[in-house]
């Protein structure tokens, strides 16, 4: 048999170029420079508005491809059979449909190369499901490489791509030009042997924290390169009010930015948010003599990174200057020239990484701030960045030396994407397992939950690597390797023992954070007092034999090296994440029998996670009891909680489980409307579990179950319905394109709109609406239901998608001429005050529609 990894090279260039050709539209000349970049979704034949190749002629080109590469084998060389060659076709058919869902811009993909491009192609298609042997695997990564070469070859000769290039070559010089006149001005005259020595430690900071430790469960730990695993995070700075005081507006500024407006910042963050990840990151970029990055802050400066843990010792001072690189243990300390870091601070060229205030005892951090302040006084001008943990010293510590104060902010939903998919690729696991893993995160509401920084992102990433492509089958077990490795072995390996005087059993931590978890719930409560907290522990001490231990010192212990709780405030106590309040809540529920406590406030959402959770930890017969109790409630919620009950219970008996499933039936699916709304209102998200659909269901089911979801508005909502984004029935598509604005713009354009055919009528509220369009190549029809520009339109709209136009400003509409710039508009529809001279204007062909000059709203 043939190499299948020749395979693909040996289809001719002259027989591949014009099936890649026929996938794209032409362009026109200039550097297409416009407000947003040039995305190659938007410029697919089968997403354009002139459909010369439609969604079936991409299954006809891949199969060619598949042809032309089984004749190039020759008789007899035939890598698979007929049957396996179809399913190479129809995964590398719909991997080249990815084309016209990608983000990524004509630009950047030929900076990816080959390789790169065709893994971002790939990355949104598992394999699984097509049943390709070794061999069809094989040659569709090859077809799909030689189809991402040629493509990419395309893009460089496209007139738009050549003149942005130039455009952005000089752009890029201009950057490298003002880079090196901020290093001359920045580098001092510097001895011989200085000069080499920075080269020397520069060379030691890249290599000492060029690599990312990632934590995980039960797969120990693992070194990743940083460039790979590191993630851009960011921060929230507070805005001052008109008095001078903080008020509660937060503005977001990109992690990597912190010193780039401000020279000393104090940068709070929750445990597992990334403040070591971003000290490393900050080191190396400010090590490494590439000049290019648009951080000019940092360009010519040397970095020291000064864990806290590991440069406080028992009875010692903490260091001096000269003494930074011995005190961190770098190997290259003892060839420092005498005076070398002074000599950079005084040049003002230092950027001083002070990492984790909250790792040393608490009785150092006035001894520590002493020191930052007789540094700062000493050395001005430097950069200075201090990380804590947000509980570990009260607000405004630092103001007084003159640093500004930011909080890392939660990872947003592209930034799990990112981490997710880098980490599987790192983790050199099948991008299909990481896809997987995102739908599920997207999907489940306790799993979005979960997912708000790397720590816990990288935590379910383990959790489903280890177990093969699977998260546990239950939240109980979720929860549980979770709380693992936050109280018991993310300390052991990080070697962090007792840093503040006691360390607490993992038995120990979990008993105390159940009561104080139920005490919040119980009580209604998202926080509690500084004092009842303290007084909870006291109170459990004896019980748990720390009689002879102060509370206070357990209650710091607990705090700060737990991960699951924080003060917000001075004085005020939460949980990091509700999800762990209402699990540990749950557990203590269960073990003290509360079940008619927990029954008697079904009727309320926050106590939904309680009672499944309840449910999970409780005995059969106590399960039992519970749900026979939820259905006898006689309301919507009752019977929807029980029915979400049945899959957290170990073991139901069958009369309890059919007087549950009964229960259920009567309201789902929806017979109406109506019901549809009342059973999303008493349901949420509970009750996308429960709906049936897209197969199996008729048109009629399929739009009040999509009815059902629209009204929940969550983001386990929005996963839900794009499982009806192909669905036949026009009345289902018609309800999904209505539904945009109830959701996350950006993310329901990108994941309902983009897959719907432009025919259904989509309404805009604003520029930003039509950007988002926009970005998937043009509308058909679109209702303009706020004030707009005239420029806006005819800028933001494209051209030649566009057929059906309605207007139902605030305002009257002063002239139509501009409608002339949408050469396939067919019809135009005004709901405000039309002067009879202005609808003259309507470009001859296109239809006036004028239903009421009175309409309201």
């Amino acid at each position: 048999m043939v190499d299948v990894t020749a395979l693909g090279a040996r289809v001719a260039s002259s027989a591949v170029a014009p099936l890649v050709r026929r996938l794209f539209v032409r362009d026109g000349p200039g550097a297409g420079l416009v407000d947003r970049p040039v995305r190659i979704s938007a410029l697919v034949t089968f997403r354009s508005e002139k459909r010369n190749v439609t969604p079936k002629d991409v299954d006809r080109i891949a199969g060619e491809l598949v042809r032309r590469a089984l004749t190039a084998a020759g008789p007899g060389e035939e890598p698979v059979d007929a049957a396996e060659a179809t399913a190479v076709q129809d995964a590398l058919a719909r991997t080249l449909t990815r084309l016209g869902e990608i983000t990524v811009e004509d630009f950047e993909a030929v900076g990816l190369g080959p390789e790169r491009f065709a893994r971002e192609l790939g990355a949104g298609v598992p394999l699984a499901p097509y049943g390709l042997g070794e061999g069809g695997t094989l040659l569709y990564e090859r077809l799909l490489h030689t189809a991402s070469l040629h493509i990419l070859n395309f893009l460089t000769q496209r007139s738009t791509y050549v003149a942005r290039q130039q455009t952005v070559q000089t752009q890029q010089l201009s950057r490298l030009v003002r880079a090196v006149d901020v290093l001359l001005e920045r580098l001092p005259s510097q001895s011989a042997e200085d000069a080499g020595f920075e080269e020397r430690y520069a060379d030691h900071v890249a290599a000492r924290y060029g690599t990312l430790t990632i934590y995980g469960l039960d797969a120990g730990t693992r070194e990743w390169p940083l460039d790979t695993a590191y993630l851009s995070l960011e921060a929230t700075r507070p805005r001052a009010g008109r008095d001078g005081r903080r008020d509660a507006e937060y503005r977001v500024v990109a992690a990597e930015q912190v010193l780039a407006g401000h020279d000393q910042v104090f940068l709070r963050g929750v445990a597992g948010s990334g403040k070591t990840t971003l000290v490393q990151w900050l080191a190396v970029t400010a090590a490494s003599r590439v000049y290019d990055h648009g951080l000019t802050h940092l360009i010519g400066r040397v970095p020291f990174v000064l864990p806290m843990r590991r440069i406080v010792r028992p009875g010692a001072e903490l260091p001096f200057p000269g003494d930074f690189l011995r005190a961190v243990g770098c190997p290259v300390a003892g060839e420092q020239p005498p005076g070398w870091v002074e000599r950079v601070l005084r040049a003002r060229r230092g950027v001083l990484l002070v990492d984790g205030i909250d790792e040393i005892a608490g009785d150092r951090r006035a001894a520590a701030r002493r020191w930052l302040r007789e540094l700062v006084r000493a050395f001005p001008g430097n950069l200075w960045l201090v990380t804590s943990r947000p509980s570990a010293v009260p607000e405004d510590w630092l103001t007084a030396e003159g640093f500004h104060e930011l909080v890392l902010a939660p990872m947003g939903r592209d930034g799990v994407a990112t981490f997710v998919r880098r980490w599987h690729r790192a983790a050199e696991v099948d991008p299909s397992v990481g896809e997987s893993l995102l739908a599920a995160v997207r999907g489940t509401s306790e799993l979005n939950g979960l997912a708000t920084n790397p720590l816990m992102c990288g935590m379910l990433c383990a959790l489903h690597r280890d177990r093969r492509g699977f998260l546990p089958q239950d939240r109980r077990s979720l929860y549980e390797a979770a709380l693992t490795m936050l109280l018991e072995r993310r300390d052991r390996e990080r070697e962090l023992h007792g840093s503040d005087g006691v360390r607490l059993a993992f038995a120990t931590q979990v008993q105390l954070l159940q009561k104080l978890a139920w005490w919040l719930i119980r009580n209604s409560r998202q926080e509690m007092d500084r004092d009842e907290a303290l007084g909870i522990v006291d109170r459990a001490l004896p019980a748990l034999n720390l009689a002879d231990t102060g509370g206070e010192e357990v209650y710091r212990a607990l705090l700060l090296r737990s991960g699951l709780l924080r003060e917000p405030a001075e004085g005020r106590v939460d949980f990091l994440h509700r999800t762990f309040q209402d699990y540990l809540g749950a557990r203590l529920a269960v073990q003290e029998m509360d079940f008619g406590l927990l029954v008697n406030h079904a009727h309320l959402d926050e106590w939904d996670d309680v009672i499944l959770l309840a449910l999970a930890h409780a005995r059969p017969k106590e399960a039992e009891h519970m749900l026979r109790r939820l259905t006898e409630l006689g309301t919507s919620r009752g019977t929807l909680l029980a029915a979400a009950g049945l899959r957290y219970a170990a073991e139901v008996e069958p009369t309890v489980r059919r007087r549950v499933e009964d229960g259920l039936a009567t309201h789902v699916p929806p017979a109406t409307g109506e019901a549809a709304r009342e059973v999303a209102r008493a349901g949420g998200d509970l009750v996308l579990g429960l709906l049936p659909g897209p197969d199996g269901i008729d048109a009629e089911t399929a739009a009040l179950v999509v009815q059902t979801a629209i009204h929940v508005h969550s983001e386990a909502a929005l996963q839900f319905l794009s499982r009806f984004r192909d669905h036949p029935d026009p009345y289902v598509g018609g309800q999904l394109a209505a539904a945009w604005h109830a959701f996350d713009r950006e993310q329901y354009a990108r994941e309902i709109l983009a897959h719907l055919p432009a025919q259904y009528l989509v309404d805009v509220h604003s520029a930003e609406d039509l950007r988002a369009l926009r970005s998937l190549g043009g509308w058909e029809r679109i209702h303009v239901l706020a004030p707009y520009r005239v420029e806006d339109l005819t800028e933001l709209i494209v051209p030649e998608p566009l057929r059906d136009l309605s207007l139902d400003a605030p305002h009257p509409v002063e002239g139509l001429s501009w409608l002339s710039a949408f050469p396939s508009l067919q019809e135009v529809t005004v709901y405000t005050e039309l002067d009879p001279a202005v609808a003259r204007e309507v470009p001859h062909g296109v239809s006036l529609i004028f239903p009421s000059a009175d309409r309201q709203g």
